[in-house]
């Protein structure tokens, strides 16, 4: 899928080969129209992305070691298999 800032550098450079004239005013509006649209939908900057994706990434990471931690202690406090008593 193509990120807002690639449909609208695309429809530009179609638009950039009309004619001038009606053209230009056109490419203006639908620059504005595509603009106005984008910026109703919730969407995040790729920074803004990426931030958020180093930080579940170290969440993870610390998720990861503390079920290791975890299941050592579970391990060592569980008592010793039950003798068969006959």
């Amino acid at each position: 899928m193509k990120l807002p800032e690639d449909l609208l550098q695309e429809f530009t450079n179609k638009l950039s080969q009309l004619p001038k004239g009606p053209g230009e005013d056109i490419k203006k509006n639908m620059q504005s129209v595509l603009q106005g649209l984008f910026s109703k939908l919730d969407l995040v900057t790729r920074d803004e992305f990426e931030a958020q994706q180093a930080v579940l990434l170290k969440t993870r990471s610390k998720i990861d070691a503390l079920e290791k931690t975890v299941a050592a202690l579970e391990a060592t406090l569980q008592p010793s298999a039950p003798s068969k008593e006959s």
